[in-house]
């Protein structure tokens, strides 16, 4: 995804890159000073840092500006804060998936095994990059906090926004949890799925960034509906924008080869609705496929065959669109500041319009 320089992400993203970097500076030098064996750490954890679409931090931008509050420098400090509870999201996620890739580049946990192989330490690679994965990811959750605390902004709304980043924290945890379970259970059924992407996309990517804003410009109690209505069908079509993509989208363009999310067995929407609409044969096939870490283009293709003749894809196409107009309505709401309207309309467009 590419956003013009004068976009609602691109604005917010400039400040925020140099937020995240200069706090990452401090935070090597610290980590440097304990062990110079900590650099490879600390480079795996910046090359995570160093890409995304800084969504979560727009969203938490522009809830405070529809609340009224000024372009200044804390608040972009407190929204970065919240990349690096994304950072501990992915590289946890990406364990929990044992996703090689990353943004197109090697996952952080692959990074680190690749490490213990070239300097040939005793054990095996793969437990070692698990382990320094997790321990990394806890660091981005622990850096999380302590750059939202050190933001600037002033106690009491420091105060007053904890709790919409608090219960963002449990949600994306829980949410993750559930998605686990399906996946175990062989579940997945298009409302389960739904569930999942309420707590681990919905809320976690743009109603609790959009709250923690309103929060912090202390108009939480005015806006918290607003930004709920806007917020929840958003957050579910960018989720299921990415379940498409993850299905048909271009290498080039996702970060990910073709078809991953099939290969790694992901139940998302998409497949979902693909399981839901399929006749017995090809609902057969579909699963014994599904999950297959050595699946092949031509496996890949024909199931993509399944969720469009089965008329999956055009389901997930229309609940975007359906998502979409929901969010778009919401922001007809007069409370909200004049400033942030066209911004907020500008990243739903960013949030689900991307092609595969």
């Amino acid at each position: 995804m590419t956003f013009s320089a004068s976009s609602p992400v691109s604005f917010v993203r400039t400040a925020v890159d140099t937020e995240i970097a200069r706090f990452i500076e401090r935070r090597r030098t610290q980590l440097l000073e304990i062990g110079s064996e900590l650099a490879p750490a600390v480079d795996a954890l910046e090359a995570m840092l160093s890409g995304g679409k800084r969504l979560r931090p727009a969203f938490c931008y522009w809830g405070w500006r529809g609340a009224g509050g000024d372009d200044v420098a804390e608040i972009h400090r407190a929204a970065a804060s919240l990349e690096f509870l994304q950072a501990c999201a992915l590289i946890h996620d990406d364990v929990i998936d044992n996703s090689d890739t990353r943004r197109g580049l090697p996952a952080a946990h692959k990074r680190l095994a690749d490490l213990h192989a070239a300097e040939g330490w005793r054990g095996a690679p793969e437990a070692f990059g698990r382990g320094a994965a997790i321990l990394i990811g806890d660091l981005c959750l622990a850096w999380s906090e302590d750059l939202y605390q050190a933001s600037g902004l002033e106690l009491e709304a420091l105060h007053a926004g904890r709790t919409p980043f608090d219960a963002m924290r449990t949600e994306v945890m829980a949410g993750q949890y559930l998605d686990m379970l399906e996946q175990v259970r062989e579940g997945g059924d298009v409302e389960a799925t739904l569930r999942v992407m309420h707590y681990k996309a919905a809320k976690y990517t743009v109603e609790r960034p959009l709250h923690m804003g309103a929060a912090l410009a202390g108009r939480f109690d005015d806006l918290a509906g607003v930004y709920t209505a806007y917020g929840l069908p958003l957050g579910v079509a960018f989720q299921l924008r990415d379940d498409v993509l993850g299905v048909f989208g271009d290498p080039e363009q996702t970060g990910k080869p073709a078809g991953d999310d099939l290969r790694e067995g992901k139940r998302t929407l998409i497949v979902a609705e693909t399981l839901e609409r399929s006749g017995a044969a090809a609902r057969a096939r579909f699963l014994r496929h599904l999950g297959d870490p050595a699946l092949d283009g031509d496996a890949v293709a024909w199931m993509r065959g399944v969720a469009e003749e089965s008329g999956a894809l055009a389901a997930c196409e229309r609940r975007i669109d359906d998502y979409v107009g929901k969010a778009t309505a919401a922001l007809e709401s007069g409370l909200l500041d004049d400033a942030a309207r066209s911004p907020l309309a500008d990243l739903v467009v960013a949030a689900t319009d991307r092609k595969y």
